[in-house]
């Protein structure tokens, strides 16, 4: 067994397609395929069903993936001892919106916790005007946020990751299958609109660019509800993959599928006063998240 079929594996699971988890890490659907046969072979027990609509894990799957998670996090603790130099003790502030606390910070807040056992994190989710505003009046050393949605000149930002966006749909929906959806047919449908963090600010910016508008059957600041009301094919909406997952909470199954317009990413990133002289703490927190995400990966 090795880590490179466990990686596979997890993308696999992840995503629910070997297409999504090939594009995921950058590398072929075969070389996807052949880990997940050579993993089945060396287990001796079947861990997906195949099907039209993509992968789904059969009750080892299920089990190995849980498996699959501790390996992994335990060679990526390994890997990082190198960066334990200082036995930093200091305090960091810093503010989060609901959208980066919910689905990007908790893993590297465990990360910097193992890391980094001495230093202390107070952490404070807000929406991002009052980041913006904490940021100026130095309540905040940092930010972890949207910064395709920061307006506030003042700021310094580096986006970390763009994610993508994309239109969810039900499974066995008429668009699941297909590889594009144009924005005229989407609007044919019953549209979910997602409120928070500014999504529907975020939502509308590019829809009025189109000739076609959503037709809007609810607007709500639940993710779980967007999720839930799609996969009951109540339906679609348009949200970025970082928070894409691919069953709600009944246990039904989701798809994504790309839009034949470019609708922009969602950016995450840090924010801090501009012209601040970093503190250790706030050095440290910027040189792990761009060793994380900048510097090139192995």
């Amino acid at each position: 067994m090795r880590v490179r079929q466990l990686k596979y594996f997890v993308a696999t699971a992840e995503s629910g397609q070997v297409s999504r988890a090939a594009v995921s890490l950058s590398v072929s659907q075969s070389s996807i395929t052949t880990a997940i046969r050579e993993l089945e072979g060396d287990i001796g027990l079947r861990l997906f069903e195949r099907s039209p609509q993509g992968m789904e894990l059969t009750p080892p799957g299920r089990e190995l993936l849980a498996v699959a998670y501790e390996v992994l996090a335990k060679i990526e603790e390994a890997r990082n001892l190198r960066y334990r130099a200082t036995a930093l003790t200091g305090t960091l502030t810093i503010a989060a919106t609901y959208t980066v606390i919910g689905y990007f910070l908790p893993y590297h807040l465990g990360r910097l916790r193992r890391l980094h056992p001495e230093l202390t994190i107070n952490l404070h989710e807000l929406n991002r005007e009052a980041i913006e505003e904490g940021l100026m009046s130095n309540r905040f050393d940092m930010a972890v946020i949207l910064t395709s949605n920061i307006t506030t000149p003042e700021l310094d930002t580096e986006t970390l990751f763009r994610s993508p966006r994309r239109l969810w749909v039900g499974n066995s929906h008429r668009f699941s299958q297909r590889r594009k959806v144009t924005m005229e047919e989407i609007a044919e449908e019953d549209y979910i609109l997602l409120t928070v963090d500014e999504a529907a600010h975020s939502s509308m910016k590019y829809w009025s660019l189109q000739k076609a508008q959503p037709r809007i059957k609810l607007r709500t600041s639940s993710i779980e509800a967007v999720r839930s009301m799609v996969a009951d094919h109540q339906g679609v909406t348009i949200l970025s993959d970082m928070v894409y997952r691919p069953w709600s909470l009944e246990g039904k199954r989701l798809h994504t599928v790309q839009t034949d317009y470019a609708v922009p990413s969602m950016d995450v990133g840090l924010a801090w006063r501009r012209n601040t002289e970093f503190s250790p703490e706030q050095q440290l927190l910027y040189d792990y998240f761009r060793r994380s995400f900048m510097a090139p990966q192995v």
